[in-house]
């Protein structure tokens, strides 16, 4: 009994690793951003791969590799196969986020994640990987120590200084488009895992939304792989053509930022969309979409405790009620880390304090997705990810989506006309 009481869940281990990433930053161990911007070979050779770049690459390679380490001690994981996969993926990682470097690549807003994800795939379907080495991919504690992190860029302040009328669309759009998204699902019979996660990344932030609804309700990483590429998918065309379309509305820049803010699912090319249109259009258009990634930590708190609450009752209790301490021992402990994280640096932490160690941080959080991305692909077949009972989400996502730039485009219209 007494060694079960110590025993560490895999959440429990993502926040202790969240937070000592966190703590070595505020006491001063702030690990470089590297840069991976690039435009050309001499670019490429004189920047992404410069001796103080590939030093800062070096840093975080040391900073994710003992925490992956750290991690699998806590976890009684094999700790062998971690010490030779852990360097491959990362070295794998780091080249699709080279590749997400390149000035084209930028211009279509294709994000590192669906590199990491392409290069896995590839490896996995041309050769194949031993049993220890697929075993020794950690994904899911990739995914959740990215989203502790991710705690760190949700200030509450901001979004107030930002301005109420952003806030009051991004929560009106919000809870309206991911209510519909969700009846679209269910009418259609996609299983409730699907069904959460299409409806958060079409409501709320896209990428990071449907991240953090599949680390909440433990879902299936092929099915967030799938509805991540609609996303990416999806976000070059109304990147390109909602600009246009607004300039044909004879649209304001404010209406047409509040509405490439609210509908454009990827902050990437919400930015390079509003830029199209203006200074104003950026502005509002950033105002909103930062307000809608301020709502993911609360509705990741609402999801999970929904999530745990219906599993409780599906498949623990069957038709008793659930119990707090049961809802709490289902519930994810990751959650608690990223709210904690979030209120820590909306209210303790200095601005000034901030400013000198987010985009560090900012920066290990999107390699710790990559690595999971790359994980995903490693452990995945093609046929799995694009098989033909997927028909329907994309139908729920396009009929969500349609849904979503209509209702944005009125709201936009009736506050900021």
């Amino acid at each position: 009994m007494a060694s079960k009481t110590f025993e560490l869940s895999e959440d429990w281990v993502v926040v202790i690793l969240g937070l000592a990433i966190i703590a070595l930053a505020l006491f001063g161990v702030i690990v470089p951003k590297p840069s991976f911007t690039w435009s050309d070979s001499e670019t490429l050779q004189n920047t992404v791969l410069s001796q103080k770049n590939l030093i800062a690459m070096g840093a975080q390679f040391v900073v994710v590799y003992a925490a992956a380490i750290l991690g699998a001690i806590l976890l009684k994981k094999n700790l062998k196969a971690l010490l030779i996969v852990f360097p491959t993926v990362y070295l794998l990682t780091l080249f699709a986020l080279v590749l997400a470097g390149n000035a084209v690549v930028k211009d279509y807003n294709l994000e590192a994640v669906i590199f990491s994800l392409a290069i896995g795939l590839i490896i996995s379907n041309c050769f194949k990987l031993p049993t220890w080495f697929k075993e020794a991919l950690s994904t899911e504690l990739y995914v959740k120590v990215g989203l502790v992190l991710l705690g760190t860029t949700v200030i509450f302040g901001d979004i107030l200084k930002a301005g109420s009328l952003g806030l009051i669309q991004a929560l009106l759009v919000v809870v309206s488009v991911w209510y519909f998204a969700y009846w679209v699902c269910r009418k259609l019979k996609i299983d409730k895992e699907m069904s959460l996660m299409l409806s958060s990344a079409v409501s709320i932030c896209g990428v990071s939304a449907a991240i953090a609804t599949s680390g909440a309700i433990k879902g299936d990483t092929k099915k967030l792989s799938y509805v991540i590429s609609l996303v990416l998918i999806t976000a070059i065309p109304m990147m390109i053509f909602m600009p246009y379309i607004a300039q044909w509305l004879n649209l304001s820049q404010e209406v047409t930022g509040a509405w490439l803010g609210g509908s454009i699912d990827t902050t990437g090319a919400v930015v390079a969309s509003g830029s199209l249109v203006g200074e104003e259009a950026l502005k509002i258009s950033t105002i909103v979409k930062f307000s809608q990634n301020v709502l993911l930590g609360i509705a990741a708190f609402f999801i999970s405790i929904y999530w745990t609450y219906s599993k409780s009752v599906d498949d623990e209790t069957k038709k008793e009620k659930p119990t707090l301490k049961l809802i709490w021992e289902r519930f994810p402990k990751f959650v608690v880390g990223f709210v904690f994280v979030s209120l820590l640096f909306s209210f303790v932490v200095s601005p000034e304090t901030n400013d000198q160690i987010k985009d560090s941080l900012k920066s290990l959080q999107g390699l710790w997705f990559a690595l999971a991305f790359t994980s995903i692909g490693l452990e995945t077949n093609f046929k799995d990810l694009f098989k033909q009972d997927n028909k329907k989400p994309l139908y729920a996502f396009i009929v969500a989506q349609t849904f979503n730039i209509v209702v944005t485009l009125i709201i936009a219209l009736a506050l900021f006309n």
